[in-house]
This record gives structure tokens, sequence and C-alpha cells, in this order.
């Protein structure tokens, strides 16, 4: 006879469903088939410890386990727990009712304790999606599992407690959302916009940028505040919505094996990666088709600091993750697609030492070497980024003195209202910020008059705007608009989204 359990394999943030087929029959001996990897090969062993915990062994017959479908290969630890709640049904060493019901995840310590596995929120809400009515997890990973609608998520912390939830030995209540803690919650930063002196010019670009959701670049001297202000940015974005938290949450729990009891993922993620990364630490890949920083800032910002220091193929390589909003990572017999909607945020020096903006005389770089240094950011990834600003250092007076600039709340508020119109603009037809509006959003939501639309073409001209750089000019116009609550696109606000661009001509 068979006896079947359920578990779940992962394709990226997609989980599928692993039926754990377990048979017995004369001899001695163990197969664990269906495409196991060496960590899913080496259960046996783990199984055998944590069983012998709970006064249970793998008997002395020959024991054949499946792990069906067979030709998606299987890795890691997670199934210990599936495997060895099927060994103790088929040997009737005990009973466990409408076990068809349960999807079982866990790895097993040779003490009978359950270890945390990855993408618990992705497996909990298959599991609910493919009509089962319950599902166990280790306790520190059900915290996060728990936020899928529509099934029942026990956090068990023993092989025991499994098995007495499952025989009805004990009575176990599943774990609950807990609503009152998450409408309480806050977003702790360590940098706010009270915190920068001066640089009105440039957090008014980062407001613009924050309310649409827009790629921004700083370039600038040393010392003049780039780094801090773009990572003061999340204190001006709005938290997560539930969708948009689920959606990272499920991304940060493939790379974060250690769950914690915080539930979702409210705070927009900030990446910023060092110059010396690798392209799949950037991209994702490796041996198991990980995510990299792009993705990790889904729904976020990914900064670059320095951007000229980057290898030339993670710049480009990031070109089609900025359009698409996604990155697909191939492999020989499968293929993962990880969403990458993030807000680029990029900081650089004008030339290699860095002064050639000042008037001091301090650079004493040639025309050749800062045409080569300008020329490591190539014209396609310029031509997608919406806000190209100069920062200048900021003055004696204004560096020295006690004048504090408007706190990031109050402009969280207006971007936060921003984002509320495009919301509301948008519905659900795909879009939620003005920075991914298609060709027929653009046509519906940004048309000018004659003075704005001879303005724009002036700046065509005079900018050299390719088809993509007049687009973005426009996106960037409705946003402003969009924060002076002004539903049309008014030539004051086309000639700010041209200033945002004259950095262009530097290039």
């Amino acid at each position: 006879m068979v006896f079947r359990s359920y578990c779940a394999a992962l394709n990226g943030i997609e989980a599928i469903t692993v039926t754990v087929e377990t048979e017995l029959s004369r001899g001695i001996s163990f197969y664990l088939v269906g495409l196991p990897d060496s960590a899913v090969r080496e259960s046996q062993q783990r199984i055998s410890a944590a069983l012998r915990v709970v006064n249970s062994k793998i008997p002395g017959k020959r024991i054949t386990i499946n792990l069906a479908p067979a030709n998606i290969k299987k890795e890691g630890s997670s199934f210990d727990l599936s495997i060895a709640v099927g060994i103790l049904a088929a040997t009737g060493q005990y009973h466990f009712p409408n076990l068809e019901s349960y999807m079982i995840m866990g790895e097993l310590a040779l003490d009978g304790s359950l270890r945390p596995v990855p993408g618990a929120l992705s497996i909990a809400i298959h599991a609910a999606n493919s009509s089962f009515k319950k599902a166990i997890f280790p306790l520190k990973s059900a915290y996060k599992a728990c936020e899928a609608e529509g099934i029942e998520v026990y956090g068990l912390t023993t092989l025991q407690e499994v098995i007495s939830l499952l025989s009805g030995e004990k009575r176990i209540e599943p774990l609950k959302r807990d609503v009152e803690a998450e409408s309480k919650r806050e977003a702790e930063y360590q940098l706010s916009f009270d915190h920068i002196k001066g640089q009105a010019y440039a957090k008014r670009a980062l407001e613009v940028a924050a309310a649409g959701s827009h790629n921004l670049l700083f370039i600038g001297s040393p010392g003049s505040g780039k780094s801090m202000m773009a990572q003061a940015l999340p204190s001006i974005l709005p938290p997560l919505e539930r969708e948009e938290a689920i959606e990272s949450t499920m991304i940060h729990s493939l790379v974060q094996r250690e769950e914690s009891s915080t539930g979702l993922i409210y705070q927009r993620a900030f990446r910023a990666p060092h110059y010396s990364c690798s392209p799949i630490s950037i991209m994702g890949g490796g041996s198991k088709a990980n995510p990299g920083e792009i993705s990790l800032a889904h729904n976020g910002v990914l900064y670059f600091d320095e951007l000229p220091e980057f290898s030339p193929r993670v710049l480009e390589m990031l070109r089609q993750p900025m359009e698409d909003r996604k990155i697909s990572i191939s492999r020989a017999h499968y293929k993962v697609t990880y969403p990458a909607s993030f807000m680029f945020v990029a900081s650089m020096n004008p030339c290699p030492c860095g002064y050639r903006s000042l008037s001091n005389g301090r650079c004493h770089c040639t025309p050749y070497s800062i045409s080569r240094y300008l020329s490591k950011i190539s014209g396609p990834l310029i031509d997608r980024i919406d806000i190209i600003i100069e920062v200048l250092p900021v003055e004696k007076e204004l560096l020295t003195g006690d004048i504090k600039g408007e706190s990031s709340k109050e402009i969280a508020k207006r971007v936060a209202q921003a984002r509320d119109v495009q919301r509301k603009r948008f519905g659900r037809g795909g879009c939620n910020t003005n920075s991914v509006m298609g060709p027929k959003e653009l046509q519906l939501f940004c048309q000018l008059d004659r003075e704005g639309q001879k303005l724009l073409s002036k700046a065509v001209d005079s900018l050299n705007l390719s088809a993509r750089g007049y687009s973005r000019a426009l996106k960037v116009a409705r946003t402003i608009a969009d924060l002076d609550s002004s539903q049309k696109i008014e030539v004051a606000h086309i000639a700010e989204a041209i200033q945002y661009r004259i950095e262009k001509l530097r290039f």
C-alpha cells in the first residue's frame, strides 16, 4: 500500500506541490527517488536520529520513497518532515487521519527539533490555492506563512508536536495574523531629510522621484551629500501595500532562512551593493538561481554609489530589467523569473578626481581622462534615467548654521498623496506609478496644450532627447502635476521636468 504526504518545491517565488509516496515491501533497503539532490538524500540519517527521539524508527524493510513529480529536481532539506511523517504512517507506527489535508514542511535536527525553511510564504499561498486546508511549518517560518489567506498554518517546534497534531492526541491552535501589531508598525530610518542641510534643489528632485518612482542620478563633487540624500530617500517613501509586502516578503524569504516573528515586510527595501559585486550577485543566478540585488530591491530602491566604478557588464545588464520590471534566469532544464520593479538611484563624480564642477582650480583631469570616465556610462543606460541633476557643495553658512530643513514626515505626506492620485487614476490596469506608464497611458493622461507641446519640442531639440527620453520627460511632468494637485500638465510642470534633464548635455 502506498501512503502519501505532501510538501512543496520552489521555483523562484513559485511553489510546486511535491507528493511524498512511501511504499513498503519485503527486504531491507532504503530508496529515495524523484531527482533528489545530496541534501535530500542525506535526509535518511537526519530522519533516523529524529525518530529515535520520539521512540520510533525506520523499520528493517524495503522502503521506497518517491518525490513526485520525478522530473523536477528537489533541493534542500525542507522535505525532511514530510518524508518522516510518510514513513511513520506507512509503517503503522502512527495513524494520521486527514493527512491529505496538510502541506508539511520542515528540516529535522538530530534531536527532533524543527529548523526554518526558505520560501514559507510562497508555499503557504500555493497550498491555499491548491485546496489544502492546513499547513505545518517550523515556528520561525510559520510567522511569515500565516500571512497567507484561506489556510490554517501551524507553527511547531518538534517532531513530537507534529505527531501529536496529526494523530489528534493534542489540540494545537493555528497561528493567527497579528492585525493589531501590523496597524501599529512604524518604520525606523537612520537618516531623514531634516538631517540634510541645504540642497533644496536636490531634495525637491528626490521628492519628485519618490512621488512617481522615477530613476534618478546625482552628479557632484565628493562631500556634497549625494550618498546621504540617497540614504534618506526611504524615509519619504510610502509603506508597502499588503499585496506589495507579500511579494517582497516572498523574495526575501528565499535568502533569509532564519525567519523573524514580524510577519510581512512593510518597509521598502534599500539595497546598496558595492561596485565590486559580481554580475550574479546583482542580477541573480548561481547554482540554485537565487534572486539578486535587483530582485531584493523589488518595490524599493536600488542604489549604486560611484556608478562608473561598476563593471560595464553589470551596467549594461541593468537595462532590460529597468524596462521589463522583471529578470529571467535560465538553466538547462528550467527557467526562473523574479520581479524586479525597483527605483534606480545612482551617484557619481563629474570627473575622475571629482572636482571638475568646482571653480577652485583643484581639478587637473585632462579632457581625455574626463571623456574616458564619463563614457563608462552608456547612452542607453542614461536614457533610462528620468532625473539627472548636479549636486553642488553645501554653502558654509548653511552647513554651520542651525537652520533645519523640512522633515521627512511632511515630504512623505505629499509623496503619499501623489501616489494615491496615481493609484486611483490607473486603477487595476497594471500601472501603480507614473514611471511605468506605457504608450496607452501616456496618450490618455499626459496630454499637453499648445504652449506645453511647443516648450517640450524645443527641449527635444536642445537636449537631443530620444523617443524614450521624451516619454520620460512627460512622465516626470505628470508627477510634478500630481504633486501640485493639478489634473492638467501645465507649462511650469514641463519646465521643471526639463530642468531635470539638463545635465545630460555633459555626457
